[in-house]
């Protein structure tokens, strides 16, 4: 009995451990995301103004104004996903549904801001859906 258990608890930590990592992972895109915009700033301005760095951003063109619109998604689909993987946590941590719509949503933020900055819109919606598919599943895992 207790090897069973023992067994069941590191399958079940190891879940959680992958429910975790995937949180942190959608925190680290918001941080990730910004690098292009700077990097965008200082080409399109000479320099990144730190004292007014938003007004900047909202005159960014091109390149710049995609790397802006990934960065702030990644702000965006924070909250639902996070909230979805907490739920999940409570209510069914261990189940593979919930693992597959993580890998699904990190793949997804993956590729959707790739296929931004490339200007790629059409691949971008469809990942996006994928993204936020996989967040509305980890919010319905909670469901009766």
């Amino acid at each position: 009995m207790g090897c069973v258990s023992s067994t069941k608890l590191t399958a079940l930590d190891d879940d959680m451990t992958l429910l975790i990592s995937s949180i942190l992972f959608a925190i680290a895109m918001i941080i990730v995301t910004k690098v292009p915009v700077a990097i965008a700033m200082r080409k399109q301005f000479g320099h990144y103004d730190n004292k007014e760095p938003r007004y900047q951003e909202y005159a960014l063109t091109g390149f710049g104004r995609r790397a802006m619109s990934a960065h702030e998604n990644s702000i965006e689909a924070l909250p639902i996903f996070a909230i979805g993987a907490v739920i999940a946590s409570i209510h069914s941590p261990d189940s593979s549904l919930v693992l597959w719509s993580c890998i699904t949503f990190v793949c997804a933020r993956v590729l959707y801001v790739v296929f931004y900055l490339a200007n790629l819109d059409k691949l971008r919606s469809i990942v996006w859906a994928l993204g936020f598919i996989a967040s509305v599943v980890l919010i319905t895992t909670g469901l009766p």
